[in-house]
């Protein structure tokens, strides 16, 4: 199963980013391989619709589930027709490695 984690670096020692669509990073994670992949979001500073943009750069990389600390109203819906499971993190700030780390136990 593949992961996107929203990471304000390229680095598991970054922490999550709160923002899913104007994120820094996406940090996909291959849970059956174990591998990670830091990928640079091109939409973050898109004018309008970075979101939905960002969600199709995700779901073309076969991510199953999302974790970020929000998510916009117009994302919401086009991860429900996608069948993509959000995970939101309000209060917490954690480093993507150990969010990496929960997914393996």
């Amino acid at each position: 199963m593949k992961i996107a984690i929203t990471s304000t670096g390229n680095n598991p020692e970054a922490t999550i980013d709160r923002k899913f669509g104007r994120c820094a990073y996406f940090v996909i994670y291959d849970t059956n391989s174990r591998s990670t992949e830091f990928i640079p979001n091109p939409n973050k500073e898109n004018f309008e619709e970075a979101g939905p943009a960002s969600v199709q750069l995700i779901a073309a990389r076969g991510v199953t589930k999302v974790v970020s600390g929000e998510f916009g109203a117009k994302v919401k819906s086009k991860f429900d027709e996608l069948q993509i499971q959000l995970i939101v993190l309000s209060n917490a700030n954690p480093k993507v490695c150990d969010i990496i780390a929960l997914l393996n136990n």
